[in-house]
């Protein structure tokens, strides 16, 4: 398997807006979020699908997420914070973790062609990093 995007931004190849890092697991913003804070949570390793981790990977993913939830919580308030496991965009495991108000919101479809609003995205991993 060739090196996915997040192995390049795990390697600093890629820039990325960094919200969390430890020894397994980084978490980084979504340049195309759902929902301002929407955060993608990886393992340090490349495996395509999460169900294919080592347990002590899997585990450490988890965490963070947890993590990561808790701290979108406390900083942005949301009614809900969401996760999603999807795995089709890029062969590397990932859970995306996003504040959300209503259905649509968790629902929504970023456009994908747009160019990231860099702007918003320094001001919110001001607020997320932890």
């Amino acid at each position: 398997m060739s090196d996915s995007i997040f192995t390049r931004i795990i390697r600093g190849e890629i820039p990325s807006y960094k919200v969390y890092e430890d020894d397994k697991t980084l978490a980084f913003l979504d340049i195309h979020p759902k929902q301002p804070g929407h955060t993608l949570v990886i393992p340090k390793i490349q495996v395509e699908f999460i169900w294919d981790l080592e347990d002590v990977d899997y585990d450490a993913l988890m965490k963070t997420v947890k993590k990561v939830g808790e701290r979108i919580k406390a900083v942005l308030q949301p009614p809900y914070v969401g996760m999603l496991v999807m795995g089709i965009d890029v062969p590397h495991a990932h859970v995306h973790v996003y504040p959300f108000s209503t259905l649509e919101e968790s629902q929504s479809v970023p456009d994908q062609s747009k160019e990231p609003d860099h702007n918003s995205l320094q001001i919110m991993v001001k607020k997320l990093k932890f």
